[in-house]
């Protein structure tokens, strides 16, 4: 089978993606590193390595037997980036957020059909142990109806994160601990107990000297009548994500592991049978759930699948617009003290994007 080439552009979040990808080796070769500057680019690079180097994105797009461009740059280049990749024929894997607003997704809604290449969302969370159990409890009908959520994004970011001039302003990072960081969790969610209704938002900046969000409250109902609490903060002692999910037929939770806090789906979760005779039901489940791989290299596996068109379970653009609905309702709620409902159409105030209006050039 041919592998399919790639070049990863960036060279923070960069260098993650280039590890995971030589776990699916059998599927994809990093044709090429784009960064800013030679030395970044050495420090990930084996020395023996035959993944050319380049630091003009560019060039990069015009090598014709680069198949995906890998997006890992800051988040108001996200846009620019996917647009340049697929008018120069590419696939495009981007990290979140995909876009900076529902407009800007829709655009490349349009240019990826134009083109007839695909967009693949990052959105790693769901690639794990954990969630492949709960799913299959849920498929089973031992999971049931489900009755209330809570979720903890509680990490710690300080001076030194925030060193890089982007991070912590509306241009360069687009929003704040809701777009940077608990978008992921937030997508989680949304694959378990399905689309949101609506949601009631606070949010402020209490850790750090930014100008976006460091912490905030969400409530939030499902179409499905499940209620959920989001609970943000960049001050914690370190960082854990942490979720707990009660159906009328069990309890699952994750155990938060702050070496897990960047993939909680990897970590170990309990299922309890609310009905103790249900439990070796649910135990017989889980014994034949095979595990499989996590964080981006199950993603990347999905999005080989799907190239190869095998039975797959990307992320989609669909997904992704889905998140970037929720994010707006999420600053919309927090201006207009009010609950917002979803779906997000075009007639949203904020529609074009939901950087405040000193910053926004829409």
């Amino acid at each position: 089978m041919n592998k399919y080439q790639v070049a990863i552009i960036g060279t923070n979040i960069g260098e993650k993606h280039y590890q995971d990808f030589q776990k699916v080796s059998d599927k994809f070769k990093i044709h090429t590193l784009c960064g800013l500057t030679r030395e970044a680019i050495d420090n990930i690079l084996p020395t023996d390595s035959d993944t050319k180097v380049s630091l003009n994105f560019d060039d990069v797009l015009k090598v014709k037997e680069i198949d995906i461009i890998d997006i890992c740059l800051p988040p108001h280049l996200h846009f620019s980036a996917c647009k340049k990749s697929l008018e120069a024929g590419k696939h495009v894997i981007c990290e979140k957020p995909l876009a900076s607003s529902l407009k800007e997704i829709d655009e490349l809604e349009k240019i990826s059909k134009e083109n007839g290449k695909i967009i693949f969302p990052v959105f790693q969370y769901r690639y794990g142990p954990g969630f492949s159990k709960l799913k299959a409890l849920i498929k089973s009908g031992l999971a049931g109806k489900p009755l209330v959520a809570s979720l903890e994004t509680h990490w710690n970011r300080g001076k030194e994160y925030y060193s890089k001039d982007w991070r912590g302003t509306w241009e360069g990072e687009q929003g704040g601990a809701i777009l940077s960081h608990s978008i992921h969790i937030h997508d989680l969610v949304s694959m378990i107990l399905g689309p949101v209704s609506n949601v009631f938002t606070k949010l402020t900046t209490r850790v750090n000297d930014i100008e976006v969000e460091d912490c905030a409250a969400l409530s939030i109902e499902m179409e499905s009548g499940a209620l959920v609490t989001s609970s943000i903060t960049l001050g914690a002692a370190n960082d854990t994500s942490r979720l707990k999910f009660c159906f009328d037929g069990l309890t699952v939770e994750s155990a938060a592991s702050p070496d897990k806090a960047y993939n909680p789906a990897d970590d170990e979760w309990k299922f309890l049978a609310r009905n103790p005779i249900t439990q070796n039901q649910i135990d017989e489940v889980l014994s034949k759930v095979k595990k499989p791989k996590s964080w981006y290299a199950g993603m990347f596996e999905e999005i080989a699948n799907k190239l190869n068109g095998t039975t797959s379970d990307e992320v989609t653009l669909l997904d992704a617009r889905k998140s970037l609905e929720f994010v707006t309702a999420v600053y919309d709620s927090s201006r207009q003290g009010k609950n917002i409902s979803l779906p997000i159409d075009k007639d949203n105030s904020l529609y074009n994007s939901w950087l405040p209006k000193k910053i926004n050039k829409n």
